[in-house]
Parts: structure tokens; sequence; C-alpha cells
């Protein structure tokens, strides 16, 4: 990412890049009431700080999710923190909400905003914002569409975290498109407890006031893990539909160990604790991306993220019904032609 960065801060070269790993605009896809320039996004997890948003764009994802962000920056779980399983091409990982806090977020999205700005400026287009929306009307209409994955901090107990998430919404509120809940990581204590119908319905009903006195509310989703019974799917997709949230991401890593080969197996048991991503955990994601569109006859648009590596992986879920999907760990392992591979295919 740091050659990158730099190869970006070359005009000459970005455009190159651009050129070379960006899909056509061929692709564009309307969801939530935004223009996503093609339906491949960023999972939350690799631009936790909003740093690399000009780079990820060269390399032509549709959406970027910035965070998880949460109120107070936190360093995380102790290193080794995450650890790579190729005889499986999935990834285990412990990060523990590692981020600089959300008022270096903002700095961070607000310095991107005024390049963009300045870069289109410097093209001889004439930017106008696009109302309700972080990117610009210019010559690149089909700009990246960034999503805000919100959290809370570790030390705040569980009966006060809806404040740690209002704090985020409130502060990122002007700088991203849609917001994303996370409740779902396994590497936070007791934050998967928050997933139940009461202590979720706290905070997203708050979230839901908050967004209704804006001039122009922004989308809320809610990212769910993997692991639930199907009781337990049913109380949150009830409870969604009760609220009119906006829609579900679909899923969290997994702490399901199952679907390892032996020799990923015996590694994964030295590594211990932290939740697996990648391939083995597709068709636990696709499972669930399929009941929640069957059990709301559609009426509920999911982001689908789980072991997408190509585009056959992408159209598995977006025929189970999502409408968008995330990479993640299939970035890491395909490298930066990942985007433009998938909407080809497609």
């Amino acid at each position: 990412m740091g050659v990158l960065r730099f190869c970006c801060s070359l005009p000459l070269v970005r455009r190159w890049i651009t050129r070379m790993f960006a899909p056509d605009s061929g692709h564009r896809t309307a969801l939530f009431g935004l223009d996503f320039p093609n339906p491949v996004g960023l999972a939350a997890g690799f631009d936790k700080n909003a740093e690399h948003l000009r780079e990820l764009a060269a390399l032509g994802f549709g959406s970027i999710e910035i965070g998880t962000v949460t109120p107070e920056p936190q360093p995380g779980n102790d290193r080794p923190r995450l650890f790579r399983l190729p005889a499986d091409k999935a990834l285990i990982n412990r990060m523990g909400f590692n981020n600089k806090g959300v008022k270096a977020a903002v700095a961070s999205l607000a310095k991107w905003r005024n390049d963009e700005f300045q870069r289109l400026t410097d093209q001889g287009s004439r930017p106008d914002p696009v109302k309700g929306q972080t990117r610009y009307r210019g010559l690149d209409s089909g700009a990246v569409i960034i999503g805000g994955n919100i959290g809370k901090n570790k030390w705040t107990p569980n009966e006060e975290a809806w404040l740690d998430y209002e704090k985020c919404f409130q502060a990122l509120f002007d700088y991203v498109d849609y917001f994303v809940v996370n409740v779902s990581s396994p590497n936070t204590p007791g934050l998967r407890e928050l997933q139940e119908k009461e202590a979720l319905g706290k905070i997203l009903s708050h979230l839901q006031t908050l967004n209704r006195t804006k001039a122009s509310p922004k989308p809320i989703l809610l990212k769910i893990a993997p692991d639930l019974t199907v009781g337990q799917l049913d109380d949150i997709v009830d409870l969604v539909m009760e609220l009119k949230l906006d829609g579900l991401v679909a899923t969290n890593t997994t702490l399901d160990r199952s679907g390892l080969s032996q020799e990923s197996a015996a590694k994964a048991e030295k590594i211990g604790a932290g939740g697996l991503s990648g391939a083995p955990a597709r068709q636990k994601s696709t499972d669930i991306v399929r009941y929640i569109h069957g059990r709301t006859l559609g009426s509920i648009p999911i982001i689908a993220s789980g072991g997408i590596f190509s585009a056959a992986d992408a159209r598995e879920k977006l025929d189970a019904g999502a409408s968008l999907v995330q990479v993640w760990t299939g970035f890491v392992y395909e490298g930066p032609a990942v985007v433009k591979r998938i909407c080809r295919g497609l």
C-alpha cells in the first residue's frame, strides 16, 4: 500500500493504474438511493482509518467501507493478530477494532474529499457536491461510494454501547454515504451479545431516530455474524423490518473451523482465537444470504461478504439474493485486479 500510495501521488501513473485495474463503466448499480459504479466493494477492516481511499478507488472498487471506527483510538489486540492459511485461501484475524478513533477518520475523509475536488478542478471539470453523498459530480461521475462501519470501544459496557454508536454516527455523518453498524466482530469481548434483540433494538432505534432528524438521512445497515442460530436470525430480520433499516451486510467472520482442511486445521489450532474468513466461509455466508432473501421475499437489500474470489463466487451471492458484494480475503489472495476480473466475469 505504501508503494501504491507513492504511485498514485503521480497523476499520470495514477491514471495508468486506473486504466489497468478499474473495470469499465458498464457495471453501475443503484441501491439505497446511491449510484455505485460497480457492485464490488471492499469490506471493512482493510482501510480502518480512511487513509487509502485514493489508492483503493484507483483499483476500481465500487465502494469502500472504512472502519470499524470507534469513538476513541484503541490499539487492538496484541500482535501477531492476522494469519494466513494459504492451503484453504483463508485468513484468521483477531485485530480487535484497532483504529485511530473517529476524529482521525473524519480528518482523513475531509482531506480525501478536498483532494478529489482539487483533482476534478485540475482536470477542467466544475465539480458540484452530490446531494447527501461524499462524492462530487465531475468528469468521473461514477466515483467510489464510501461506507462508514461503526463500533464501540472495548472498554465501553454493553449497556452504554448505544452512546458509542451515536458518537461515531454524528461525527461521520457528513463524510460517508452509508453506515454499517458492527455488532458481529468476534474479536471484541461481549460484542456479539449486542446481536440479541433487546440490546440491538436500543442501538438501531436510537440511530434511526437521529437519522430522521437529518435533512438528508443516510442508509443504515447492520452487519451480522455467520454463526447465528435460525432463531437469532429471525429476531434480527424482524427487528430490521420493524425499524425499517435499509439493509444487512452478511456476513462477518466465523468462529467455525469445520470447513478447514487437515493442514489448515492444524495451523488454526496453534493460532488460537480469531475470526475465519475466505473460501471456507463462502457457503455459510451464501446460505445466510439465501435464507434472509427468502424469508423477507427480497424486501431487505443485502450486501454479501464471505469467500468471494471470482466472478463465479460473486454470481453465487447475487443469485442467492444479494444486491452487492464485498471482498477482503479475496483481495489479499487475488491481488489488485480482483475487481476488474469479477466485473468482467459478471
